[in-house]
């Protein structure tokens, strides 16, 4: 999709390195490798704020968009990157059975999330 390419092309332009990025309707997912001189908020806030200039600007969709002001975070041990790469990348046949809401929901009960 041209959004989930533009949004690693112009981490990348930062200093960010967005190893995989793909999504649904209604949300995005994003693994992204910090640097020790980085922190996740001002990554989020970067890439929530560039892209949703870059998709108003360029009228992807007709009304304006926004990204919800929240987001989820995990960290991912280097043991599960290629499971996590793949959940993203399969984010289409994913949700034919999940919504998200259902998907955040078993996750935070999974890992006693609040």
């Amino acid at each position: 999709m041209k959004v989930w390419k533009h949004i690693k092309e112009n981490a990348a332009e930062k200093g960010i390195y967005v190893d995989m990025v793909n999504g649904f309707s209604d949300h995005c997912h994003c693994l992204i490798s910090l640097g020790s001189n980085q922190n996740i908020e001002k990554i989020v806030q970067l890439i929530k704020g560039e892209s949703s200039f870059w998709i108003n600007k360029n009228q992807l969709i007709q009304e304006k968009f926004t990204w919800q002001d929240e987001y989820f975070a995990v960290s991912v041990s280097e043991s599960m990157l290629e499971w996590v790469r793949n959940y993203i990348r399969n984010q289409e046949v994913h949700h034919t059975k999940h919504t998200f809401a259902e998907e955040y929901l078993k996750f935070k009960e999974k890992y006693n999330f609040e």
